[in-house]
């Protein structure tokens, strides 16, 4: 990552001091998280070895069977809502490459599916993302494997068994008043808690924790735009919080991060640090319109969620359509 340059002076000297005594659980201001920051948490914050140095669940492990047992318990009236996009086989600028369906005989179709984009509702493996050659727990491979074979470690198919969980819907544009988050609005952690506190509820180990910014709405306003160059969403002062509540999955509207990123930080710094240093599966491009909708008619933000990608050895991702059931 960018390193910044250090400016002399007892002022930041002394910033910089107060900085680094920020330990596990706080979270900082946006305006202080600095690629130093970002290298200690790949430390401090990190999942790599707690469940044994040949793991590749990563925070997956958080959802037990008592977990699964709470979520099924969330089920009272058995009604399902689907938080997935339909494929959508329209090019845009915010759908590059679009799905793809040929129908070679009556009764017969198949697809072409790209479901690392924007334009698709996909959840992302551990050996999606690599840091300076390394995925998830530390595991290397040599660039010969991952263009041969794929990944031998943290695909898809550890995933085989399906997911089940306790979901948590936070809806940011209703916490703020609107129909939709502005493209760059920044989410912090005070912004999750004041949901919690409204909400009546908080984020606990193993949760499913799904973040509305409105991208849908907006769109339908306003027509597509790049959500890579300019979306609302997390900033990356909520990492150190991500670890503190044990989340075992994270999804939202977009790709998780808001965008421009803040500072000299890169792109999807939260996304990544969630796959590579969390262990935590990450589901793009949700429509969370729906689920919303429902949670709001029965003000109730938590549900059991369900999803499976196809079975694939060493696939970096898959799309998915997760499902909430109230």
């Amino acid at each position: 990552m960018p390193t910044r340059t250090l400016l002399a002076g007892v002022g930041f000297v002394v910033l910089l001091a107060v900085v680094l005594q920020i330990g596990f659980g706080e979270s900082l201001p946006a305006s202080d998280v600095t690629p130093d920051d970002l290298a200690r948490w790949k430390t401090e914050l990190s999942n790599w070895g707690r469940w044994g140095a040949d793991d590749e669940l990563g925070a997956l492990n958080l959802i037990t069977p008592a977990k699964r047992r709470e979520a099924a318990g969330l089920i009272r009236e058995g009604h399902p809502v689907s938080m997935a996009l339909e494929m959508d086989p329209v090019e845009a600028v915010d759908n590059s490459i679009p799905f793809v369906q040929e129908f070679y005989r009556v009764g017969g179709d198949e697809w072409t599916i790209h479901f690392h984009g924007a334009g698709i509702t996909h959840v992302d493996s551990l050996a999606h993302i690599f840091d300076d050659g390394v995925t998830y727990n530390g595991y290397r491979p040599s660039d010969e494997v991952m263009l041969s074979t794929g990944p031998e470690r943290g695909g898809v198919d550890v995933m085989r068994t399906g997911v089940m969980t306790r979901g948590i819907l936070m809806d940011i544009p209703r916490l703020k008043g609107v129909e939709y988050l502005e493209p760059g609005t920044r989410i912090f952690p005070e912004d999750l808690e004041a949901w919690e506190a409204q909400a009546g509820m908080r984020v606990a180990s193993g949760d499913a924790l799904f973040i509305r910014i409105g991208r849908w709405a907006r769109r339908a306003e306003v027509g597509p735009w790049s959500v890579h160059q300019e979306v609302a969403g997390l900033d990356p002062s909520v990492i150190p919080w991500l670890r503190e509540r044990d989340v075992a999955i994270l999804g939202s509207e977009s790709s998780m991060d808001v965008a421009p990123p803040p500072g000299d930080l890169g792109r999807l710094v939260l996304h990544n640090f969630a796959l590579v240093y969390l262990g935590v599966h990450v589901l793009d491009n949700m429509d969370l319109t729906a689920v919303g909708e429902a949670a709001a008619e029965r003000n109730r933000w938590e549900f059991a969620v369900t999803f499976a990608p196809l079975i694939v050895r060493g696939g970096t991702g898959a799309a998915v359509n997760p499902i909430a059931t109230f």
